[in-house]
């Protein structure tokens, strides 16, 4: 099939699954493009990027250099995101108050500014990273949050998924890339790199199987059969590029976080929600004793990996001994700045990998040390907890966010996700600070079920 005539098709497609999952009575504010567009540009590439600009060439050893395009744009969508959550303050300062933790990480994240060796780069990067909380905040303080969750995951959906099989399979310069390493061809999609697309299908894909369960579980929905449509041809479209990206570790996330969910919509744990503990405490001891008893490299091979996780445990062994101070580490975001960079590079072996770990918990811990580890577990912790709590509320929203905080635990074994402008990052702010917002509008109305779902939550929730 010629690329014109698959792009029209294509075309059509994406504006059919919009089509076919309007309906309802509830109208979202039309701020939520706002982190549309955000987390879709962070999600697949730059505005340089898709406009073909080249894009500033990192020297090892210097500071890394940002297109002013760019930094004008995120700093557009910041401004006016701002000016929503000012018009929302009472319920952003709940919701704040109710996530202390991730205050907490960011608050410290801004101090390590003064140990830091480059404090002005280190402070930029920090502004840059308020804005996923500023994001999630315009999402969840939307006067009808179950209603906004599932706009935002359409919308990024039916874009970005089917773009990227489209361009995979007819626009292979734009859908392929070459591997850091030169020597293998990788699917790339609308991202840069297979790891970013099978992040990319990773959260997206959990997102939009919470609304195909949620459209199975309740009959009464409007429109429930083309909505339905519309969100099992959006989850073949991302469990195929799953499997396209052949990224094991984002893979492996979402068969956890999908089989959770879907165990979670078993009676047993719908008449039991105290049992969610057990079967992921369950899963967890399961993956310790595969260590202890020397299984791990078995599992590893099954997953498609080789038993180093593909280098990954040498450049983790040569890495932790740089960190400059293991109890604070090198400043926020600034480990892999200076000499350090070029002192990595030569220390592991020339590996093409200049600014990160590939592992989430071993980048905080050089760029925070033990301390910003330790508040990444505080978060993890929180997140899943709230969100038990929230499962005893809305069942399904409540499973969905468990899968979210389960999969950025799991997922930065294998890749550091805990950063600024990571999908999964992001997401697990999304899961912690709904879970609040679930949880408070719970205590003071009458909870957020089925029938809020599509009506403002009342005289208490901004209407901004």
């Amino acid at each position: 099939m010629p690329p014109q005539t698959a792009t029209i098709l294509f075309v059509v497609g994406i504006a059919g699954l919009f089509w076919l999952d309007r309906g309802g009575s509830a109208r979202p504010s039309k701020a939520l493009w706002l982190p549309a567009i955000w987390v879709g540009i962070n999600g697949s590439r730059s505005v340089s990027g898709w406009l073909g600009m080249s894009p500033p060439r990192e020297i090892p050893g210097q500071l890394p250099e940002t297109s002013p395009l760019d930094q004008v744009f995120a700093a557009t969508l910041m401004l006016l995101g701002v000016l929503v959550l000012i018009r929302r303050r009472r319920d952003v300062t709940s919701l704040l108050k109710g996530s202390w933790p991730v205050v907490l990480y960011f608050s410290y994240a801004l101090v390590s500014e003064l140990w830091s060796d480059f404090p002005g780069w280190g402070f930029k990067r920090w502004i840059r990273a308020l804005g996923d909380v500023i994001m999630v905040l315009v999402v969840v303080s939307d006067a009808q949050p179950t209603a906004a969750l599932r706009r935002f995951f359409s919308r990024l959906g039916f874009v970005l998924l089917p773009l990227s099989v489209l361009f995979i399979r007819f626009y292979p310069d734009l859908g392929r890339g070459y591997s850091p390493w030169g020597n293998t061809v990788e699917n790339t999609g609308v991202t840069t790199n297979k790891n970013s697309l099978g992040a990319l299908a990773l959260v997206l894909s959990l997102g939009t199987l919470w609304q195909v369960l949620r459209l199975i579980r309740d009959r009464n929905q409007p429109h429930r059969a083309r909505r339905l449509l519309a969100q099992c041809t959006l989850l073949a479209f991302g469990i195929h590029l799953l499997f396209t990206a052949h990224s094991a570790t984002s893979g492996a996330s979402f068969t956890l976080g999908a089989g959770l969910m879907l165990a979670f919509a078993l009676p047993f744990f719908r008449a039991r929600p105290a049992a969610a503990h057990a079967l992921v405490l369950g899963l967890l001891l399961s993956g310790s004793l595969a260590v202890l008893l020397g299984a791990e490299a078995e599992a590893v091979k099954a997953m498609g990996r080789n038993p180093d996780l593909t280098g990954r445990t040498e450049i983790w062994r040569d890495l932790i001994p740089m960190v400059p101070n293991p109890l604070v580490g090198a400043g926020f975001e600034t480990f892999w700045c200076g000499s350090r960079v070029k002192s990595a590079m030569g220390t592991i072996g020339g590996f093409a990998m200049t600014n990160e770990a590939h592992n989430g918990y071993i980048e905080v811990f050089l760029n925070l040390g033990l301390v910003g580890v330790g508040l990444i577990a505080l978060i993890l912790v929180q997140g899943y907890g709230r969100a038990v709590r929230a499962f005893r509320r809305d069942r399904a929203l409540g499973a969905l966010l468990a899968a979210y905080v389960v999969t950025a635990a799991t997922y930065n074994i294998g890749e550091a996700g805990f950063r600024m402008l990571c999908l999964p990052w992001f997401f697990l702010l999304l899961s912690v600070v709904t879970a609040n917002r679930v949880i408070s509008l719970g205590e003071t109305a009458s909870g957020l079920g089925r029938g809020l779902a599509d009506r403002p939550c009342g005289s208490q929730v901004s209407s901004t």
